[in-house]
C-alpha cells in the first residue's frame, strides 16, 4: 500500500494501520532514540511519544519527504526536548580534518587479515572488530553516533539525514566527517596496533 493511501485510510478511521508505520520505521525510530538517550526507561517512554506525536500529526504530513524521514525528525525532535528539559547536552566537536571511516575499517581488516589463512579466524576477527568498533563509537558524542548509524546502518542519504535534525546539508556533511575522524582517533588511542 503506498504511503499517500495508508495515511489517508488511517485518518479516515482506520486507526489499526498505524501499526503497518510502526513496523516500517521502527528501525529508524530505535537508532535515533538509542544513539541520542542512554536511559533504557527513557528510551521506551519516548518511543512513545514519538508515535502518539506522529498518530496526532499525520494530518499535517505534506507528502513533501519520506514518511520515514519525517518521522525520523519527531524522534529526533523529541529526543532534543528531552534532553533540553533534563539539561542534558549533546557533547561537543572535534577540531580535526575528515577521515573516511569505512577506509580504516577496510584497512584494519585487510592488514591484519592478510595474515590470516584460516576462514574461521577471518570471520571471528571481523566479529571481534565490529565488537570492538561499536564499543568505541558509544564513547563518541550523541549527534556524531546518530549520524554514523543514520549513514552508515540506515543508508540514509544526506538531505534525508539533514531533513531529520533539521540541520543544513553541509553541516551533516562536516559531523559526520568530524564523528569519522573522532572514531578513528579514539580506536588508534585506546588500542595498540597489536590489538587491531
Amino acid at each position: 500500500m503506498e504511503e499517500r493511501d495508508l495515511i489517508n485510510r488511517i485518518l479516515r478511521g482506520e486507526s489499526t494501520l498505524f501499526a503497518a508505520i510502526i513496523k516500517q520505521t521502527q528501525g529508524l525510530v530505535a537508532q535515533i532514540v538509542f544513539k541520542l538517550i542512554k536511559n533504557p526507561e527513557d528510551r521506551k517512554d519516548l518511543a512513545q511519544d514519538i508515535y502518539l506525536k506522529t498518530y496526532k500529526n499525520l494530518s499535517t504530513f505534506q507528502f513533501q519527504s519520506k514518511l520515514s524521514t519525517w518521522i525520523g525528525q519527531i524522534a529526533y525532535n523529541t529526543c532534543l526536548a528531552y534532553l533540553d528539559k533534563k539539561k542534558l547536552v549533546l557533547p561537543g566537536e572535534y577540531d580535526s580534518a575528515p577521515e573516511n571511516g569505512e577506509a580504516l575499517l577496510d584497512y584494519l581488516s585487510n592488514k591484519t587479515l592478510t595474515a590470516y589463512d584460516n576462514e574461521t579466524e577471518q570471520l571471528l576477527f571481523r566479529a571481534e572488530l565490529s565488537e570492538l568498533i561499536q564499543s568505541v563509537m558509544e564513547t563518541l558524542p550523541p549527534i556524531y553516533k546518530l549520524l554514523i548509524t543514520l549513514y552508515h546502518y540506515e543508508e540514509l542519504s544526506y538531505d534525508e539525514m539533514a531533513a531529520i535534525t533539521d540541520l543544513p546539508v553541509g553541516t551533516v556533511k562536516n559531523y559526520l566527517f568530524r564523528a569519522r575522524k573522532a572514531l578513528k582517533d579514539r580506536l588508534l588511542k585506546h588500542y595498540s596496533n597489536e590489538i587491531l
